[in-house]
């Protein structure tokens, strides 16, 4: 198995593509995920994640550009690309017939564990991710978020360097998504690289050292959560007492954020992103919504979300 110092690239690729029929899912993907890190690939359903998943673990062949993995490559060495990686799907893929620890003993017997070796790992495993007192449970009878921990857990039997999660989280509660996410953490900080597919902006957002945003099988922004905020400026919104300032209010948002207002009548709120190096200051736009004569409820500047990152970048490619 590869081992993988800090410095070095866990996951590599460029100009990574595959079509199905007539569809382009990814067209010329290029990745560099240093070791002991967790990147995440962020988009919505069909930009091409779980293609680029499947790309990297081996489970199909790309028709374009070259990837490697732990220091191998995809196409001409795949046994030891599959030998230095866990990989979790969308779904669990554990036995719901049988218990937990039983679950994650088969799994190290069929990695050729010695059956003491694959016991003493079950036990090692559950206890480190809080599954110990429900080890010799049936998994027909876990909660949804322990049967996706359980699964995580399963991936990690073999200690392999660099993990595939494909969307761990959908589905799940906020308390079991908490308690997936703690697992992921725990993971990096014992030296082991995580590539991550979410939908959830929120996810990346807590979990993620660095994110690309997919749209349409290709990469349109990446870097860290924080500089993709910042790229696009400050979120400024206004609440008025009547709803009938919001015109008012929405003008003086143009004016000194430069960005297209988006008014709320019902909460009475209208806001705006300010553009990308255009610094809003609060006691500057509190003059200004007074000089219009706007009584306003309240006023706030907020970091922008990966929400905002997304929407912004994918209203850029449309107005391309």
């Amino acid at each position: 198995m590869s081992q993988l110092s800090g410095d070095q690239l866990a996951v590599s690729a460029q100009g990574l593509g595959k079509s199905f029929g007539g569809t382009t899912a990814l067209d010329g993907l290029d990745l560099a995920v240093p070791a002991g890190t967790v990147y995440g690939l962020l988009g919505p359903n069909g930009a091409g994640k779980t293609t680029a998943i499947r790309l990297l673990a081996t489970l199909t062949a790309p028709d374009t550009g070259w990837a490697r993995v732990a220091g191998f490559d995809v196409a001409r060495e795949p046994e030891r690309v599959r030998r230095s990686i866990g990989l979790a799907g969308q779904h669990a893929a554990v036995d719901e017939g049988i218990t937990g620890r039983e679950n994650l003993t088969l799994v190290g017997r069929f990695h050729h564990l010695g059956a003491r070796e694959a016991r003493r790992r079950a036990d090692e495993l559950l206890e480190r991710f809080g599954l110990a007192a429900a080890g010799d449970r049936l998994v027909r009878g876990y909660s949804g978020g322990m049967r996706r921990r359980l699964d995580l857990v399963a991936c990690l039997v073999t200690r392999p360097p660099v993990l595939f999660l494909d969307e761990p989280t959908t589905g799940l509660d906020p308390r079991s998504r908490g308690e997936i996410w703690d697992a992921v953490r725990e993971l990096t900080a014992g030296g082991s690289t995580v590539l991550l597919t979410t939908q959830y902006l929120e996810e990346a957002d807590r979990l993620a050292d660095t994110v690309m945003v997919l749209d349409h099988g290709r990469a349109i922004a990446d870097g860290p959560p924080g500089r993709l905020k910042a790229a696009i400026g400050t979120r400024v919104q206004v609440v008025v007492d009547d709803a009938g300032q919001l015109p008012a209010a929405a003008g003086v948002l143009a004016a000194v954020t430069g960005g297209e207002p988006v008014s709320d009548r019902d909460r009475r709120q209208v806001e705006a992103l300010s553009l990308p190096g255009r610094e809003v200051l609060l006691p500057a736009l509190v003059r200004a919504l007074d000089a219009a004569g706007v009584a306003a409820r309240d006023v706030a500047l907020r970091t922008p979300s990966l929400d905002d990152v997304f929407l912004a970048l994918t209203a850029e490619r449309q107005a391309a």
